[in-house]
């Protein structure tokens, strides 16, 4: 059964380059926007020299702009890897607002990868960090990481990338349900992909949101670096392998919406920065055709 590919990116434009003023080139990779009370944009992302070296990535960088578009502004790092709290280095920031405070959810290691640390720190402002002093908000693996969350009724939900054991297995979409942002309960599974491994997976950079009455999944890299699958479903908590409805040029992909309309970035190694580009929804049903 083949289904008809209808969420689709338009032409993907470079709104941030990390090497601006560098006396080297720099990457962003997975990333995170959130808007202040005031409307501001603000960037977060994993970032270090090319080429790429994902175990030494320790920090994470921060723009701020006043459109998704740009022009953005650079700050100075937003977090720095803490050796003192366990950390083994810096992935994938998730900031959201929420109960008067920002929350940014990221993978940040640890020395057993079946047992990787997914920790928070949180902020007033978005420029001053404060990791819990609980430290990491729950472990799993093999390197669990790329967390998102959104909210699903009355509870926040993080979905994250693992393998369906700790050691290894099926790549997955997992989830965990919480209601205050910091107890998070059971692992579940949202997504089982038929590639197995350990690392990195096709799984990646789960970013998952509600559309015209279904919810959609985006995950990758698929089948290469700079690719991102799209997935729907009835269900937020289940998504299979023929709900694919959709595949987009993109690596590290999150999907924003500013003032009613859609965009999805696109990032990585070797990329050169951050690209934009519109994306469009279905407004009808999706049609499933049976081949003859």
């Amino acid at each position: 059964m083949a289904t008809r590919e209808v969420v689709r990116a338009g032409t993907f434009a470079r709104i941030y380059d990390p090497s601006a003023g560098e006396p080297e080139a720099w990457y962003i990779n997975d990333h995170t926007f959130v808007r202040d009370d005031t409307g501001r944009w603000h960037l977060f992302g994993i970032t270090h020299p090319e080429p790429a070296d994902p175990f030494d990535e320790r920090e994470f960088a921060h723009a701020t702009a006043d459109r998704l578009t740009g022009p953005w502004t650079k700050h100075a790092s937003a977090l720095r890897v803490d050796r003192d709290y366990g950390e083994t280095h810096l992935w994938a920031p998730y900031v959201l607002a929420a109960l008067g405070r920002y929350y940014m959810f990221y993978a940040a290691g640890g020395a057993d990868r079946t047992a990787a640390a997914m920790n928070l720190a949180t902020s007033p402002d978005l420029f001053h960090w404060t990791r819990s002093a609980a430290g990491p908000l729950f472990r799993d693996g093999y390197d669990a990481r790329d967390p998102m969350v959104v909210r699903v009724g009355d509870q926040w939900v993080m979905y994250y990338c693992a393998t369906s054991a700790p050691a290894g297995g099926h790549h997955v979409v997992a989830y965990r349900t919480s209601t205050d942002l910091v107890h998070w309960g059971e692992r579940h599974i949202a997504y089982t992909d038929p590639a197995k491994g350990t690392e990195a997976g096709n799984t990646e950079s789960p970013h998952v949101l509600r559309h015209g009455g279904w919810w959609y999944l985006f995950i990758g890299p698929r089948p290469h670096y700079v690719g991102t699958d799209v997935f729907r479903s009835d269900n937020p908590f289940r998504f299979r392998i023929g709900d694919k409805v959709g595949h987009i040029a993109a690596h590290a992909a999150e999907v924003v919406e500013e003032d009613g309309r859609w965009w999805i970035t696109s990032a990585g190694w070797g990329q050169g920065g951050v690209h934009l580009a519109p994306l469009g929804f279905p407004r009808g049903r999706v049609v499933k055709t049976v081949p003859r």
